[in-house]
């Protein structure tokens, strides 16, 4: 449960403005997304940038996918993330294999237990709900049936999927979340970030 307001990830970020833009507008976490298949997908040398540029008191995320173990741990040492995101099929010794603070996202459908999810993954800094659209491990920007989340989860629900500027506040009162994470949802177009509707998201999260 939040104590006024939930804490805000934008996720997907590429060039050195948004990221600027992202913080200055008060988000608490910025993504990056190392997924080759993604149209957010960034290599390793121009995150190393992007990651200088984010400021004090901003959390970094790296979302990996079903990532090569020897790659990922050799990523990591060149790379100073503050968490990782899991977005795949990741066992939860797998993640929790490199040492750092982490969090496991879930692709919800009808059926899913998120309870059981959560005392799999229960050293995780988090539980990220998203939609299940086969064939796509996230950034879809699809919504799902909140009523599927269990009032009682005793991770950190972090929601996903869907999410915009004009549905966020009513998301914010009817599922209460630790944090919301948003990327299709304050793009132009895929993969290409708007910066005005990243400043409406966060003034619309911020006023739930």
């Amino acid at each position: 449960m939040p104590d006024r307001f939930p804490r805000i990830k934008i996720c997907g970020l590429r060039d050195a403005a948004t990221v600027r833009l992202v913080a200055k507008a008060g988000a608490d976490a910025i993504g990056f997304v190392f997924y080759a298949p993604s149209p957010r997908n960034i290599d390793v040398e121009p995150a190393k940038a992007l990651l200088a540029a984010v400021p004090a008191f901003v959390t970094t995320v790296g979302l990996f996918v079903n990532a090569d173990a020897d790659w990922l741990r050799q990523t990591l040492r060149e790379l100073p993330l503050d968490l990782l995101q899991f977005h795949g099929d990741e066992s939860p010794e797998y993640c929790r294999s490199f040492g750092r603070p982490y969090i496991k996202a879930v692709r919800v459908k009808p059926g899913t237990n998120l309870l059981e999810y959560a005392a799999l993954y229960h050293d995780a800094r988090g539980l990220l709900v998203d939609a299940f659209v086969e064939g796509t491990p996230g950034g879809t920007g699809e919504a799902f049936d909140w009523s599927l989340i269990p009032a009682d989860l005793p991770l950190p629900l972090i929601l996903s999927g869907g999410l915009h500027a004009g549905n966020v506040a009513e998301a914010i009162a009817a599922v209460k979340p630790w944090a919301v994470d948003v990327s299709s949802g304050v793009e132009a177009s895929r993969g290409i970030k708007d910066h005005g509707k990243i400043v409406q998201f966060i003034k619309a999260a911020r006023s739930a």
